[in-house]
Parts: structure tokens; sequence; C-alpha cells
């Protein structure tokens, strides 16, 4: 017969060990140290949630999550001045609080990282996909209310409870096999964002969802559960899953799980497509973009105006800032004209009037279609642009044609177009007298 007892003192010996490992590595985290003196004398303060998990994981957190019982903007305010100061009298932290009433949570973000304050709480849905109704909670309300079982991990950080592990059911089990698992069987209909989060978490930690949290995901999602959330909501975890160190990896997870093709209207991701567009994005490219317009390409909306009207009102509809809509939009809609326009260029400066006004995010996205359809005769081109031809620089300005004698106006604009097109496809040399005296016999 089993010693149960025995067992029991190896489980709460083995929940010491981790506790520890993970205030060990609280140490080592940027806001860590800070974070534990301020709550060094607090019974409620608990490590929570995603920090938690990516610390008994090994992994370095994204934010510190902490959970109290009451006084989160409190303790905001007592972190703000701590991280300040360990900065360095010639440092600027860069130390901003904020709070939101309603959720009763604070946060404190500084240059070196972001740790977010919630008070314990007890949540409750008024309808499928609303926002929750928020009221003071017990420790188990505050762990039941999680996402996912490897979420509702909890540590404490300070007082009595220092070194106090709390977990819900299976939740450490879950963490210890790479599973994804859900609390209760209604927590896609109450927040189906989090079928989002789900193939967020399956990219970035490589675990797979359990078999029961499988099946609820493909009923809420056939059912049209994400229908009930807002676009902003949506939107929202979008552009997390954009900015996932691998983001790709996200994309693609959400749509093996079928959410892309539950969104109104639906879209549709080609991991080739996406991986291509990236290798051949410069450095000064925004790849968050580039695969948001890897995601347009497949939107079913029409032809000309009616579609880029289309386009931009469903990044409207999702929030995105109208800097990142017009540019994902512009790179949406021209890659597939430039993959043509590219091929037919036969020399650098016709690639150039080719590319004029064109994002870089477009022209590496052209690159990849092209080189999904062989002989690919428009990627090199598109790569010899982004790499080196767009780089190309005239050693004159208008400034010194007007010192030459060229008269104000349009002409100066015209003759260094045309001085760069000689440069570009190799007639002149980089010399600025080489190149004002080409101006001058082109304006004469």
């Amino acid at each position: 017969m089993p010693d149960l007892q025995a067992e029991s003192r190896g489980e709460v010996k083995e929940a010491s060990h981790r506790a520890e490992m993970v205030l060990s590595r609280l140490r080592e985290i940027p806001g860590g140290v800070q974070l534990l003196r301020a709550v060094a004398g607090r019974e409620d303060a608990e490590l929570i949630g995603g920090a938690t998990r990516d610390l008994l994981l090994a992994r370095t957190p994204k934010e510190l999550d902490v959970v109290v019982e009451s006084g989160a903007e409190q303790l905001a305010h007592e972190l703000g001045p701590a991280l300040a100061a360990d900065a360095g009298a010639d440092s600027d932290a860069g130390v901003q609080l904020g709070a939101h009433e309603r959720f009763e949570t604070a946060f404190v973000t500084w240059h070196g990282g972001r740790i977010d304050l919630a008070t314990r709480r007890a949540e409750s849905y008024p309808a499928p996909g609303s926002l929750p109704d928020v009221r003071a909670g017990s420790l188990e309300d505050d762990l039941q209310r999680r996402d996912f079982t490897v979420n509702a991990i909890a540590v404490g950080l300070g007082g009595a409870g220092r070194g106090r592990l709390r977990a819900a059911p299976h939740a450490l089990e879950d963490l210890k096999a790479g599973r994804l698992r859900v609390l209760h069987e209604r927590s896609f209909v109450d927040d189906p964002t989090r079928l989002l989060r789900l193939a967020r978490y399956r990219a970035r930690l490589g675990f797979e969802p359990e078999e029961g949290t499988a099946r609820l995901a493909a009923d809420a999602l056939r059912e049209g559960a994400l229908g009930s959330v807002s676009p902003a909501r949506i939107g929202a975890e979008l552009r997390l899953a954009l900015r996932e160190d691998d983001a790709v990896a996200s994309l693609a997870a959400l749509e093996e799980l079928g959410v892309l093709s539950a969104l109104d209207p639906p879209l549709g991701f080609s991991v080739q497509l996406a991986r291509g567009a990236l290798a051949a994005l410069p450095p000064d490219g925004r790849g968050d973009v580039l695969l948001l317009a890897s995601l347009l390409v497949s939107l079913d909306a029409g032809l000309g105006d009616e579609r880029e009207a289309a386009v931009m009102a469903f990044l409207d509809r999702l929030e995105f800032t109208a800097s990142d809509r017009d540019r994902a939009t512009r790179a949406a809609l021209r890659a597939p004209a430039l993959v043509a326009l590219l091929a037919a260029a036969r020399s650098p400066s016709q690639l150039r009037k080719s590319v004029r006004g064109d994002p870089v995010e477009a022209i590496a996205l052209a690159a990849a279609m092209d080189e999904m359809d062989p002989p690919a005769r428009a990627a090199p081109a598109a790569r010899r642009w982004l790499e080196e031809l767009r780089h190309v620089r005239l050693q004159i300005t208008g400034d010194d044609l007007l010192s030459a004698g060229v008269a104000p106006g349009p002409e100066v604009g015209r003759l260094l177009e045309a001085v760069l097109d000689m440069r570009l496809d190799g007639k002149l040399p980089d010399a600025p007298e080489a190149q004002l005296q080409a101006a001058l016999e082109e304006g004469a």
C-alpha cells in the first residue's frame, strides 16, 4: 500500500524547491530585486501568470505579473522611484506608471522592462465575448480566472508567505508535460480571445493543447465564438502575435487551429511566403507590417479602389494605427503588381522607377511571391534594389545646380533625377565634378 503521507511530504518538498528556484531566477530579471524589496514585508504579494511559468521553465519573462490583496496602484508608486534610483543619477530610467480603475490593476514600465500589478479578483462574464464583471476575490478565485493552467501558478514574494507555491489543478503536471489546458469548459466562450492566445503560447512555448482543450477550441470556432468579441480586442491579440519572437510560428498556429479562417473576413497564411519575405526584408523594414501584409494578400475583397477601401476598413476595425494600416495595405496591394514590374526592368534606373514610392515591405513581399513561382525573374532585381541600389546617392545637390546657374524651379529636380539614373546605370563615376557636368549638359 502506498505511503500517502510520504507522497504528500515529497510533493511539498518539490513545491518548495520550485518556489525557491523562481525567487532565485527572479533576482536575475530586470526589476526583480526592486520588486522583492518593495514587497518584503507584505503577506499578500505573489508572482503569477506568465512570469512564474517562464521562470519555472528557465525562460526570461516578457514582463513580471504580480497579484496583491489590495493596493496595486500604491505598490506601483513605490516601485517607480525604486527603479529610477537603481538606474543611477546619470541614467534616465524612463519610468512610467499607469492604472486601470475598473479592473484594479496598475503597471510600471521603464527602459528595462515592465511590472503588471493586479488586485486579487473573481470574474464573471455577463455575456459571451464581453469584458468580465470584476469583484474582490480569494486566492483560489484569482487562480481560477486564468486562461490556461500553466498560467495559474503563484509564488509568494514576501512575509510569511514567501516561497509558498500555489497552483490550479493539473498546472504543474501540464507545465512539465508541455500541455495547454483551459480551467473550465466555457473558457473559450466567455473569452474567445483565448483562442488566439492558445495559438501564441503553442508557438512560443512549443506546448500542445490538451485533448479536451483542443475539442473546446474547435467547438468554439465552429459555433462562431469570435463573432462575439469586439474587433478591437481581436486586433490587440493579432498585434501580439505579429510581435512574437517567432511571429511566423504564431501565425502558422493561428492558421492551423482555424482562427484565421474564422475571422470576418477570413484570412489565410503561407509560411513559405512569410519566411521568404522576411529573408528579403532589409534591417530598416518592419517585420510585423510585412507579416500583416502577407495575411492581407489572402483577403478576398474585390479589385482596385474597392479592395483598398475594404482592406483599410478591416484594419481600422482592428484598430491598427493609421501609419501601420497604410503601410501594410500599400505592401499587400502593390506586391503582386511589383512582380511583373521588377521582372520587366532592364536597367537599374528602370528598376528605380518601378518601385518608386513603395515601402520596402512591398518589395520584399514581391520577391517572395516571385520565388514561389519559378523561374523567379523579379526576385533578384528586388533583392538588388533592397540590398544595394536604393542606397546609391549623388555627390551633388540642388544647391550645387543653383550655384552653377540653373534657374530655380522643377528643372532642378528633373536634372538631379536624370543624373541619378545615369549614376545607377554606371554611366557616371561617384565624383561631384562629373555629376555636376552631366547635369549641366543634360539641361543645356
